[in-house]
């Protein structure tokens, strides 16, 4: 016969945004790099990374090879 781990309330803390919540779990503690507060599946919000050198750079040195 096997039997159950025992599982107690453990506070979850988000590292992105700062969120806790409480869930059971058979760890001592939990920490999660994104929570449903701060995805962007979730939340609808996507960050964009500022790559705009790199734009700006390629799109000169384009403009210089096309003259």
């Amino acid at each position: 016969m096997t039997r159950h781990p025992h599982t107690h309330l453990v506070d979850v803390v988000c590292s992105t945004c700062g969120a806790a919540f409480t869930v059971r779990s058979t760890a001592d503690s939990l920490q999660v790099d994104v929570c449903s507060n701060c995805h962007p599946a979730y939340t609808g919000v996507r960050h964009t990374v500022v790559a705009g050198d790199r734009i700006d750079r390629f799109n000169r040195r384009r403009a210089l090879a096309a003259t």
